[in-house]
């Protein structure tokens, strides 16, 4: 009876206790709307973390793994006077603060980038990294327009520029002035944000890809500049682009960050008044290696659609594939992160940077003023020949028999395009383009890469060369060069040519995974740099022709040296650098690669008539120095210790041999 009666009264009090629970509020239409297009992130994959500077070591996260860390420290900086406001700096803290002030991370961004990729490691590992976009509704003054913006704060800029904190975000436009009419007519346009600068496209744009209403986007790896797709993009720092090259080539991984709602208007003290803060999200560094500041200072932020109007329609990407790859744009990249790198030594130590550059300077003029250019004979080809007169003369013969050597240079194309079908149809049938074995020594281990193309293309402009070598036997032998007629004599010693370059290179590789091998793998790559001469024109095996070259660049190793490193200089860079200036000039990046490589298949009869002329400039000193050993006169040499002076003998001193 009693729990009947106590069933009773429970039934009668449910609908009270029922009333008096707080109902669960319905998301606003802003909430719905910066939810329903909230971004989906593909960023590249880690495969070797933390450290690996090719691969996202990071992800767009929360404020809070630098607001109310106490490992943080809060400065103002004022020309040269610097004073610590506060350990562990809070919203309310910095809230209102002006561009005087920085958030110092702990690590330094030049010293050890590879610190900042441990500790967010470690703050994801702990909870405290979670995946967040911070998403803000706004408008412009004179425009019929609603833009959400989606902005992601990274813990580090890990690019050619190194900097504590980044910026990087996205926004969509809406036709109509509230988020309910922004719901019912949809999205209008897309921009990215890169760098300084930005692309657009519309919303229907086969650009844009889309997960249902959820724009899919790939932030570049370590500069998280935003692009449309995956892929090597060229920024040549025009329009508030960036300089270098952005990647978002695959492996990716998937990354949904929670949108956040922020206040389109943000003031002190009120709701995320950290937007307030117009300091800098990192320490203090020399230019682009500053701190950024945060998204209330950028123009996007207070002028959504006039920035749009000015952004991109489209962002240069990497050409791939084709006869001619994209060596000239690849150098590019090279080029740029290899400045960037003596940049940013620079801000460290000046004068370890001037000394480099000076030396490097001094390398280059010492040849050209020490040497001598003239008189040049082109033709007695079998003579002795200094540095400059060398060089001088393998411009004249290449001018001189053009109409050979120029046909011998346009074979490279139908062989190099050959090489790419194998590469492209193998890469159809095997469902990828390259293999990536791996193995250790001693505890370092060592990633490599064969591909078709990369493993045959060396050999295909070695048999160019070897062809050009050919027509400068054809006329060492009174005969008028020709390409068919130096074509004709390569054939006939193709497989010998071929296991030449095979042979050299494998053994140079085994040399030089021991590390200990390094010098001795140098030491013989230019020892055996006229290994073909010897096949042309000594009709030479394999194994001879190494031990041939071998032989004669015995002694003269600093001779060929400078000489072969010139001219193999000269012909890998002289292309990079004019499609380094074409690219400035706005050229099609396709036909940057296209001019690059035609560049470097012209200088590659060259370097060989260059190294023939090398060959027998070191045959006429082997004679020379064999003449004057015969005729009594010691071999001249650098280093030649001095007899020491035998003591005058003393009067009346017996002299050697009397008793």
């Amino acid at each position: 009876m009693r729990r009947a009666r106590f069933a009773c009264l429970l039934l009668t009090l449910l609908p009270l206790f029922v009333a008096v629970q707080p109902a669960q509020a319905a998301p606003t239409p802003a909430q719905q709307l910066v939810a329903r297009y909230a971004p989906i992130l593909e960023v590249r994959k880690q495969e070797n973390p933390p450290c690996d500077e090719s691969e996202e070591q990071y992800e767009p996260t929360t404020v809070n793994t630098v607001l109310g860390n106490p490992r943080i420290v809060l400065e103002q900086i004022e020309g040269k006077k610097k004073r610590v406001i506060t350990h562990g700096p809070t919203a309310a803290r910095i809230a209102g603060l002006d561009d005087t002030y920085y958030l110092n991370l702990p690590g330094d961004p030049i010293g050890d980038d590879c610190r900042y990729a441990r500790d967010f490691a470690a703050l994801k590992k702990a909870g405290k990294a979670p995946a967040v976009t911070y998403a803000r509704l706004a408008g412009e003054a004179g425009t019929n327009g609603l833009v959400v913006q989606y902005w992601f704060f990274w813990y580090f800029n890990q690019f050619n520029d190194l900097h504590e904190g980044d910026w990087e975000g996205m926004q969509i436009t809406f036709h109509g002035t509230t988020p309910e009419e922004a719901l019912r007519n949809g999205p209008d346009q897309v921009g990215l944000f890169q760098h300084g600068g930005g692309e657009t496209a519309d919303w229907d744009d086969e650009r844009v890809q889309k997960e249902g209403t959820h724009p899919v986007v790939y932030p570049a790896a370590g500069s998280h500049a935003t692009f449309f797709s995956s892929a090597v993009w060229l920024q040549t720092g025009q329009g508030g682009a960036g300089l270098g090259c952005d990647n978002t080539t695959e492996p990716l991984r998937r990354i949904v960050p929670r949108p956040e709602l922020i206040p389109t208007n943000p003031v002190k003290g009120g709701p995320d008044q950290w937007l307030t803060y117009d300091g800098h999200w990192g320490q203090k560094e020399k230019g682009y290696n500053n701190g950024p500041q945060g998204p209330n200072t950028k123009r996007v932020w207070f002028e959504p659609f006039s920035w749009m109007d000015t952004a991109r329609l489209a962002s240069p990407r990497l050409p791939g594939g084709g006869i001619f790859g994209s060596a000239g744009a690849k150098a590019f990249c090279g080029a740029v992160a290899t400045v960037s790198l003596f940049v940013n030594a620079e801000s460290r130590s000046p004068l370890g940077v001037i000394g480099i550059v000076a030396f490097l300077i001094l390398l280059c003029i010492l040849p050209v003023v020490l040497t001598r250019w003239r008189p040049v004979d082109p033709d007695q080809l079998r003579r002795k020949r200094a540095f400059g007169q060398l060089i001088r003369c393998a411009r004249q013969l290449y001018g001189r028999y053009w109409r050979a050597f120029f046909p011998i240079a346009l074979t490279a194309i139908p062989i190099i395009g050959a090489i790419q079908l194998a590469q492209t149809v193998y890469g159809d049938i095997a469902g990828t383009q390259s293999v990536h074995p791996a193995f250790a020594i001693g505890g370092a281990r060592f990633d490599l890469s064969f591909t078709i193309s990369g493993t045959l293309r060396p050999i295909g402009f070695a048999l160019v060369g070897a062809t050009a070598v050919a027509a400068v036997r054809l006329l060492d032998r009174g005969e008028q060069p020709s390409a068919a007629g130096a074509w004709q004599l390569t054939l006939r010693r193709v497989w010998r040519l071929i296991g030449a370059y095979i042979w050299a290179t494998v053994l140079q590789f085994l040399m030089a995974v021991t590390i200990i091998g390094i010098p001795f793998a140098i030491w013989k790559y230019f020892a055996w740099q006229l290994a073909q001469q010897q096949i042309v024109f000594e009709d030479k095996g394999i194994r001879e022709a190494l031990k041939g070259s071998n032989k004669l660049v015995r002694h003269h190793w600093w001779r060929t040296f400078g000489t072969t490193g010139f001219l193999t200089l000269l012909t890998i860079a002289a292309g990079p650098v004019l499609g380094f200036v074409l690219i400035f000039r706005n050229v099609s990046l396709s036909w940057v690669n296209v001019i690059t490589a035609l560049v470097y298949m012209l200088l590659v009869p060259f370097e060989a008539i260059g190294r023939t002329l090398l060959y027998f400039d070191l045959i006429a000193r082997k004679e020379e120095a064999a003449e004057a050993e015969a005729a009594g006169k010691p071999r001249r040499r650098w280093f030649r210790r001095r007899p020491k002076p035998r003591p005058a003998p003393q009067p009346g001193a017996a002299q050697p041999g009397e008793a």
